[in-house]
C-alpha cells in the first residue's frame, strides 16, 4: 500500500482520501456478509482480505500525515480486547453473556469518562449515523429498554403492530380519496410515516424473540431470489413467459416451486 501511495505508485490510489473510499468499505462488508451467508469459506477468505485492505489503505493514510499507522490500530484494539475482559485476562469474574455485556458497556463508559469525553445528553447515547435502518431501530430501541421504557413481553409489539397496520391502512385509503395534488403530498407522507412506525415495531418485535431483524429480511430477500429464479425457469421450460401471465397462473408455478423445495 505504501508503494500503491508512493510518488511513483498508482494514480488512483494516490489521490484517494479517508472519505473517497468509504463505500468500498461498506461494499466490501456486505460482500463479506454475503459470503457468510451462503457458507462460501474460499470466497469468505478473500473478501475478508479485502476488508483487511481498506483498513491497511486508511492506516497508510494516515501514516503519511504522521496520525497514526497499521501498528498503531492493532495494538489500540489488542489492549482494548484485554481492558474490557477482565474475567479473561484479570481477576474480575462473571459468567453470563449478558453479564459481559453489562460489564462491556460499564467499562465503554469509564473509558470515556476518563478521556474527559462528555456524558451524552441522553440514555440513546450516540448512535452511528449510517448505521443501517434496522440496526439502528434495534440500537435505539435496547438502549430505551435499559432505563426501563419496554413492553412486560413480547405480546406488546405484536399489539403494537396490529395497531400501526390499522394506522395505515387508515392513511392508505386517505391517499386513495385525495383529490388534488396537495392532499395526496400530505396523505403519502403520513402513509409513509405509519409504514416506518410499523417497521419499527417488527425490529421491536423481533428483538424480544431474540431475532436478528437485518438476517431474517437478507435470508427472505435471498429466498425469494431463489424461488422467483426457480419460477422463470418452470416457465421458460414450457416456452412461456412470465410476463402477459395472470397472476393466478403465476402463482401456480410460485407454489410448484415451493413444493418443490420441502
Amino acid at each position: 500500500m505504501a508503494k500503491l501511495r508512493a510518488p511513483d505508485g498508482c494514480p488512483w490510489d494516490k489521490e484517494q482520501t479517508h472519505t473517497s473510499i468509504l463505500s468500498c468499505l461498506v461494499e466490501e462488508t456486505f460482500e463479506f456478509l454475503d459470503a457468510v451467508e451462503r457458507s462460501d469459506i474460499p470466497n469468505m477468505t478473500e473478501e475478508l482480505g479485502d476488508l483487511l485492505l481498506q483498513v491497511v489503505f486508511h492506516s497508510q493514510m494516515a501514516s503519511e500525515s504522521s496520525q497514526f499507522n497499521f501498528d498503531d490500530v492493532v495494538h489500540g484494539i489488542s489492549e482494548k480486547l484485554v481492558r474490557r475482559h477482565p474475567h479473561v485476562f484479570g481477576n474480575t469474574q462473571v459468567s453470563t453473556a449478558d453479564g459481559v455485556q453489562i460489564q462491556w458497556d460499564i467499562l465503554k463508559a469509564k473509558e470515556k469518562a476518563d478521556k474527559g469525553m462528555a456524558e451524552p445528553d441522553s440514555s440513546l447515547g450516540e448512535i452511528p449515523r449510517h448505521l443501517p435502518p434496522l440496526q439502528k431501530a434495534n440500537k435505539i430501541q435496547k438502549r430505551a429498554a435499559e432505563v426501563g421504557f419496554d413492553w412486560a413481553d413480547w405480546r406488546g409489539p405484536i399489539s403494537k403492530i396490529r395497531e400501526e397496520l390499522d394506522e395505515f391502512e387508515v392513511e392508505v385509503e386517505a391517499l386513495e380519496k385525495a383529490e388534488n395534488s396537495e392532499t395526496k403530498t400530505v396523505a403519502k407522507a403520513r402513509m409513509q410515516s405509519e409504514m416506518g412506525d410499523i417497521l419499527f415495531a417488527m425490529v421491536n418485535l423481533s428483538r424480544w424473540l431474540k431475532v436478528d431483524a437485518e438476517r431474517a429480511l437478507s435470508e427472505t430477500n435471498h429466498r425469494f431470489m431463489r424461488r422467483f429464479k426457480a419460477m422463470e425457469g418452470l416457465v421458460k421450460l414450457e416456452g412461456k413467459e412470465l410476463k402477459g401471465m395472470t397472476l393466478g397462473e403465476i402463482d401456480a408455478y410460485w407454489e410448484q416451486v415451493k413444493r418443490g423445495e420441502t
